[in-house]
């Protein structure tokens, strides 16, 4: 498979003596520009290069870039999936750690979610303060927010 240096990215698919042109980006569902930061992040292998300096990539690349591109709709940081791609290829070996990993960004992501939760409450209770003061307002002489005044506690 080879990449072009265009804008469209040509990825051509050799077999036998027929060529299958394909975007690598559409394929991958990247942008050129993330597939040339993952090269320089060390999550994707230098290429090979033809004659003309154009990238050779193979199945497995594109394989890899859609797996770096899930694991990061995961939340997995380019670290963790560094350490997820090197645990990969030790396919039946890699599973307690590949476990440990996941464990600790599920504890991660419900933290994040009981803090989401919290915040939703704050807010809430500030947005009724302040519709209580612009209640208010109707009737009497308006005074300062009081989300402003109190901090939003």
């Amino acid at each position: 498979m080879t990449l072009d240096y265009s804008p469209e990215c040509i990825l051509a698919t050799c077999r036998a003596k027929t060529c299958k042109l394909v975007k690598l980006p559409k394929r991958a569902s990247l942008t050129v520009d993330a597939i040339r930061f993952y090269e320089r992040r060390a999550l994707l292998p230098k290429p090979a290069r033809t004659e003309g300096r154009f990238r050779m990539f193979t199945a497995d690349d594109v394989a890899r870039l859609q797996f770096i591109r899930q694991m990061q709709g995961l939340g997995f940081s380019l670290q963790e999936i560094k350490q997820l791609l090197d645990l990969r290829a030790r396919k039946v070996e890699a599973c307690s750690s590949v476990r440990e990993l996941l464990t600790a960004k599920l504890r991660a992501v419900r933290t994040k979610g009981r803090e989401l939760r919290e915040l939703e409450s704050e807010l809430a209770a500030d947005l009724r303060k302040c519709n209580h003061e612009l209640s208010h307002r109707k009737l009497h002489k308006p005074s300062a927010c009081p989300v402003l005044e109190t901090g939003g506690q």
